[in-house]
């Protein structure tokens, strides 16, 4: 029998399940904690981009509002000017980080539609290769993330950083 050995879904799976946490984390990674500790990668002036902690692939980003608001209905009209270009620099570093051949950008608004920070708007932003869906995910319901997530930070740390000096 093989042995997939992924010590880092630990954490997930000791989470899932429990009760809802009083706080947002959304909320409290915006306002306290050092950005690096958090896996922040950059920020705006209402957005900012943090790896996931639990990743479906490499380089796995949340675009996050800086405060809390579920609802793209509710954004001010300087948080949806900020959100294109934010998409845009996200895509862009991802590109230049990864080398992808898509990526996957989703949204998910509330619990019911599958979101896990319901309550606080978020976007997901997932780099794609051709042939990364496998029959780890479709059959064995697990998923290969070959990096950790300190160098994932460390690569989109640089790359968006050469966005932002371009």
């Amino acid at each position: 029998m093989d042995r997939l050995w992924a010590p880092w879904r630990a954490r997930y799976v000791e989470q899932a399940g429990r009760d809802e946490p009083s706080g947002c984390f959304l909320c409290e990674y915006a306002t306290s904690g050092s950005d690096p500790e958090r896996h922040i990668v950059q920020r705006w002036a209402h957005w900012y981009v943090l790896l996931n902690a639990f990743p479906y692939t490499n380089g796995h980003l949340m675009l996050v509002l800086s405060r809390h608001e579920e609802s793209f209905a509710a954004l001010r009209a300087e948080e949806g000017a900020e959100l294109a270009q934010a998409l845009g620099r996200c895509e862009a570093a991802l590109r230049d980080a990864y080398q992808p051949h898509g990526l996957n950008v989703g949204v998910n608004i509330g619990r019911a539609a599958g979101a896990g920070a319901a309550g606080h708007l978020h976007i997901h932003l997932l780099p794609r290769w051709h042939g990364d869906t496998n029959f780890m995910t479709s059959v064995g319901e697990t998923r290969v993330v070959p990096e950790d997530l300190e160098a994932s930070d460390k690569r989109l740390r640089e790359a968006f950083a050469r966005r932002e000096e371009a």
